[in-house]
C-alpha cells in the first residue's frame, strides 16, 4: 500500500487518482515526530510518496521557519518512521537556481539561490543519511488542466493578449499525468537523487512559440530579458526506466487529452 502525502494537492492528487492502492495521508501541518511516527505505523504502508511541501518561493523566503519545519523537518521525521518502508520525496529543480553553469545539469551540479532551494537540498542531505534506500526526485514545473493552482498551461490557456518567455533561459517543463504514470517505476529505483522530468533542447520561447501554435491561441509571444536556466539532464533516472515525452511532446499531450489542439 502507498501512502501519499499532501493528497490533496496538485501532484499528491494525480498520483492518488492514478495508482493503485494508494491512502491519502490527513494533513502533516502541526504535526510532531511521534505523530508521524504513529501515522505511518498505523497505516501500513510499504512506500510513502510526499509530496506535500510548502513549494511557494516568496512564502518561504518571508517564513523561513514554516519552511524549514514543512520542506526539511517532516521529511526528516518520516525518514525516521519509514523504517522497511520505500521513501519518495519530491525535491526541485530550483536546487540549481544559482549554478554558474548553463545546463542542462546532472544531480552534482547544485546551488541553491532561495530559501526553499536551500532546505529542499538540506531535506536531501538529511533523508538520505538516515534511509540510504530513499528515493528523493528533483520535479521541474509541473503542469495540468487544473484551476486550482497557477502553471504553464494554464498560464497560455488563460493569456488575453501577450505571453513574455525568454529565449535565453532554457528549462524543463512536466506534464503531471506523466509523472504519475511513472510512480511505479520510481518505487523500484536504487536509494539517491533524481533529476526527474520532461528534457528539452529548446528555450521557453521556442517552447511557447509552438505550443501557442498547435493549440491555435491567437496571442503575442514577446522575448522576455534572460533568466537562469533550470534545465536539467535526466539520463540517470532514464537509465532505470523512467521515460518523459519531451517538454513540447508533454504540452501537445496534455493539450490532447482535455480535446484543445487546433482543429
Amino acid at each position: 500500500m502507498i501512502l501519499v502525502t499532501g493528497a490533496n494537492g496538485f501532484v499528491g492528487n494525480k498520483i492518488i487518482q492514478m495508482c493503485n492502492d494508494t491512502a491519502a495521508c490527513p494533513s502533516l501541518r502541526g504535526i510532531s515526530e511521534d505523530g508521524v511516527r504513529r501515522l505511518v505505523e498505523e497505516s501500513g504502508a510499504d512506500t510513502i510518496i510526499h509530496t506535500a511541501a510548502i513549494s511557494d518561493i516568496g512564502v518561504c523566503q518571508e517564513n523561513p521557519e514554516a519552511s524549514y519545519i514543512a520542506n526539511v523537518q517532516i521529511p526528516v521525521y518520516l525518514a525516521k518512521a519509514a523504517q522497511n518502508a520505500k521513501l519518495i520525496c519530491f525535491s526541485s529543480d530550483q536546487v540549481y537556481g544559482g549554478s554558474d553553469e548553463e545546463g542542462p545539469y546532472s544531480e552534482d551540479m547544485v546551488k541553491p539561490d532561495n530559501i526553499y532551494a536551500e532546505h529542499k537540498l538540506e531535506m536531501e542531505q538529511r533523508v538520505l543519511d538516515i534511509a540510504p534506500d530513499a528515493v528523493m526526485l528533483r520535479a521541474e514545473w509541473m503542469y495540468d488542466y487544473y484551476l486550482k493552482k497557477s502553471n504553464y498551461f494554464m498560464n497560455i490557456i488563460n493569456a488575453k493578449e501577450s505571453v513574455c518567455f525568454s529565449s535565453h533561459q532554457y528549462r524543463g517543463i512536466t506534464y503531471v499525468k506523466e509523472v504519475a504514470e511513472n510512480m511505479e517505476k520510481v518505487i523500484h529505483l536504487p536509494g539517491g537523487i533524481y533529476n526527474f522530468g520532461s528534457e528539452t533542447t529548446k528555450s521557453m520561447y521556442e517552447i511557447t512559440r509552438e505550443f501557442i501554435d498547435i493549440i491555435g491561441k491567437d496571442i503575442k509571444i514577446e522575448d522576455a530579458l534572460p533568466r537562469h536556466n533550470l534545465w536539467m539532464n535526466c539520463e540517470k533516472a532514464r537509465k532505470h526506466g523512467i521515460e518523459f515525452s519531451s517538454v513540447g511532446g508533454g504540452l501537445k499531450k496534455c493539450a490532447e487529452d482535455y480535446n484543445l489542439l487546433k482543429k
